[in-house]
């Protein structure tokens, strides 16, 4: 197989189209349609369905594009390394990661990062949905509580668990009255379930504030406008300050924030560098040091 029309397919396929290859490439379009045109009669099938103004993935071209894409960055990468005498992180390294996460920590990890490595085109965008890691064009993503994915290789970075708290002025409720409580939009629980020494109940609650972030919430709950159940990481230092006081765990599964990456075949070294980064900054794993290192 032609490596070099291989290359070509995967560049047309992951930009959706030949014109949009071209520019990125900037590569005649006529040669590109050519050798996909090349690869297509090497193999005896259509890689892709060409329309007056669409190009879309065959199945074959998608379980193509799939099973060889990782590999030519993995070649690509390797013959660079190789080259420059080393595994030096250089290229582009695209992450996603939650909201929360960014906030309370990936500001300064990326300063770190980019001042660190100079060579390497940091990428960072924040979303809580899940991400199609080959379709989206990720190195790696970080996510909360992901999954199981055979296809993907994963670490766990932290671990943290959901805390009921209010202000010290909120008169805490008997466990059979309603609480004023802040939660997220979209929220439709009417009760919380907690522990504590005591034993497990359902707390009633009667939300007064509904907020689209946790820090907002975290903010509202400060002024005393209700409780709410947030994450440890997110509230520890105000407990220790005591501007909040912790009422009860939630009881619910523990939070776990995974980073994620295709293949352990051949990590790249931009990759490899950004997990160490975060394995130093979370030696431990626990929401007090997610919590210090914020407020570092």
């Amino acid at each position: 197989m032609d490596l070099l029309a291989l290359a070509d397919f995967n560049l047309v396929a992951r930009h959706g189209g030949f014109g949009r290859a071209a520019r990125a490439a900037e590569r005649p379009k006529a040669t590109l349609s050519r050798r996909v045109a090349d690869l297509e009669a090497s193999l005896g099938v259509r890689l892709f369905e060409r329309g007056s103004h669409t190009l879309k993935l065959t199945q074959e071209g998608r379980a193509l594009f799939e099973r060889t894409e990782t590999l030519l960055t993995e070649l690509g990468e390797a013959t660079t390394a190789i080259a420059s005498g080393g595994a030096t992180p250089r290229g582009r390294l695209r992450i996603s990661a939650p909201l929360l996460f960014s906030q309370l920590a990936l500001g300064k990890l990326a300063a770190e990062f980019a001042l660190r490595y100079p060579q390497v085109r940091l990428e960072i965008t924040t979303e809580d949905r899940p991400v199609d890691m080959v379709e989206e064009g990720y190195d790696l993503v970080i996510r909360v509580n992901p999954d199981p994915d055979d296809s993907l290789i994963g670490r766990i970075l932290l671990r943290d668990r959901l805390v009921a708290v209010a202000s010290p002025a909120l008169p805490r409720p008997a466990p059979d009255e309603a609480v004023r409580a802040v939660v997220r939009v979209a929220g439709n629980a009417s009760a919380w379930h907690l522990t504590a020494e005591q034993g497990d109940w359902r707390q009633p609650i009667e939300p007064v504030l509904q907020l689209a972030s946790l820090i907002m919430i975290r903010d509202a709950v400060r002024t005393g406008a209700g409780a709410a159940v947030l994450p440890l990481s997110l509230v520890a230092h105000d407990l220790t300050a005591g501007t909040l006081v912790r009422w009860a765990d939630a009881k619910v599964p523990p939070i776990e924030i995974w980073a994620l990456y295709p293949s352990r075949r051949l990590l790249s070294a931009r990759v490899g560098a950004f997990l160490e980064l975060l394995k130093a900054a979370f030696p431990l794993g626990t929401p007090e040091e997610l919590a210090a290192y914020a407020r570092a």
